[in-house]
This record gives structure tokens, sequence and C-alpha cells, in this order.
């Protein structure tokens, strides 16, 4: 704040002849400084939390295939206007019991419902790897968008998913989608 100091009056006065007083002005700079310190600590702050955040994938190295069993897999197969089919184990047999189903990226109903259903379902029949037994198998064919490759990993990762692949779509999966859209 700033404080007026004021002189000490004038001993010899003459008459009709006013002079003005002398102000001496002192600013105090404390108060500004605190603020230049507040204003450099949050932008350091806000620098520091909106750093961007990469996701580590680890693609399979080509070779023979890992065998994996059914009752652990689920497939998600991406496809155009959004839409995402999902099966559970072979997809063989899934066609034969029609168990290839259509869903959507709905927050309540959608593929991360049927990932925690999964995984529930794993937590009590899976008896040594429990709900870290899950792979997630993603494929995205031709006409699938990116957004929705990422949606997928995102599920993934929210449900806390270990093991996830993104992997290419099979002749038959593509031919069956082909069929049914």
């Amino acid at each position: 704040m700033a404080a007026i100091i004021e002189a000490p009056a004038m001993t010899g006065r003459k008459a009709g002849v006013r002079r003005m007083k002398k102000h001496n002005l002192r600013v105090d700079m404390t108060p500004m400084v605190d603020l230049g310190f507040l204003l450099i600590a949050f932008f350091i702050i806000t620098t520091e939390l909106s750093k961007p955040v990469t996701l580590k994938l680890a693609m399979p190295k080509d070779g023979p295939p890992i065998k994996l069993k059914n009752s652990n897999a689920l497939t998600v197969l991406l496809t155009a206007d959004d839409k995402v089919y999902y099966y559970h184990g072979d997809f063989g047999d899934a066609i034969k019991n029609h168990q290839v189903l259509q869903s959507n990226y709905s927050v309540k109903n959608g593929v991360g419902k049927i990932i925690r259903d999964k995984q529930d379902w794993l937590a009590k029949t899976n008896v040594k790897e429990k709900r870290d037994g899950l792979m997630l198998l993603i494929k995205a064919t031709a006409d699938s968008k990116y957004e929705n490759v990422m949606a997928m990993l995102d599920e993934a990762l929210i449900n806390k998913v270990k093991k996830y692949a993104l992997v290419k779509a099979e002749e038959e999966e593509l031919k069956w989608l082909a069929e049914h859209q």
C-alpha cells in the first residue's frame, strides 16, 4: 500500500504567502510481489497437470500363434457406423450357437459392461488368474474409424484389462460381417 509521510510544518511563515506542503510518497510492493509469486506458482502447476499422457501399446511379434483358452477370450469386431460386434471364445462356436452379438459404445450398456461382466464371470470361475485372465482381442475392419479403436483401448484401460491385443480380422469374420450388416 502507499503511505503518505507529511513533512514537518514550516516555522517561519510570511503573511499572505502560502507554500505547498511536500509529501513523500512511499509505495509498499509486498502485495505485488505476493501476487507475482502466486501467478508463477499457478502457471507452473497448471502446466505440470496438463501434460499429455501416452498409451504404451505392445504389438505381438511375428511368429507362431499363442495358445489361448476359449473361456478367457473376448473378441470385439469394430465396423463402420460405430457398430460393435462381440463374441466369447472361438468364432466358429459362436456362429453355431448364434452368439455373435451387436453392441455399442454406451457407458451403461455398451462394450464396457460386456467387459466387466466377462471379468466378473472369470473372477468366479477362473481359480488361477481370476479377472486378470481376460484376453481382449480388438479387431478393427478396414472401414472402422480410428476413433473407435481408441474408444476400445480406453475401455480396456478403464476396466483394467491386463491383456489385450489389436489383431487383424480373419476372413471368416469379414465374410460374416459383410452378410450381417
